[in-house]
């Protein structure tokens, strides 16, 4: 089936957000989404494993465990350095996919996905953050609920393809 977007700036926006509440959320979303709508314009690319039905499925089943990571005491603030560079990444390789999946080019995809998700990565924590001091509800049920809504956008973008 043919991707139906010709204009992924939003797309790509929303996939990199994604990235910066859950760093696994923008490369599993983009791979579910290829491996369903595959296009020549990766087949010859170094994204083409986007693509692949397995690779979407391995990165479903890692996903899993960034959810259970996630609500860990130990687990470092998505704000260290290493944390916020593996959500650019993230954000990097998914933007990059989608815009070269609809035809436009790998730098623009690429910016856009990690600036995206540099914002969110920061946006997502101070509310957090403020969500747990002013409610007084413990960190991980905010944090699952913010896995709730990652799932559901995830959920959301992959109907516009």
């Amino acid at each position: 089936m043919k991707l139906k977007i010709s204009h992924p700036f939003w797309q790509v926006l929303g996939i990199g957000a994604l990235a910066g509440m859950r760093t696994s959320s923008a490369p599993v979303i983009t791979s579910h989404i290829l491996s369903h709508h595959r296009t020549k314009n990766l087949e010859h690319s170094l994204l083409s494993f986007m693509q692949s039905k397995a690779v979407a499925n391995t990165l479903k089943i890692l996903s899993i465990s960034e959810l259970v990571v996630d609500k860990l005491p130990s687990t470092p603030n998505r704000i260290k350095p290493a944390g916020v560079a593996f959500r650019c990444l993230a954000g990097a390789l998914a933007g990059a996919s989608i815009n070269k999946a609809t035809g436009g080019k790998v730098i623009t995809g690429t910016l856009l996905g990690a600036t995206s998700a540099f914002a969110s990565t920061y946006l997502s924590y101070m509310l957090r953050k403020a969500t747990v001091k002013n409610t007084g509800i413990i960190d991980p049920i905010i944090g699952a609920i913010e896995d709730a809504l990652v799932i559901g956008a995830g959920v959301g973008l992959t109907q516009l393809f």
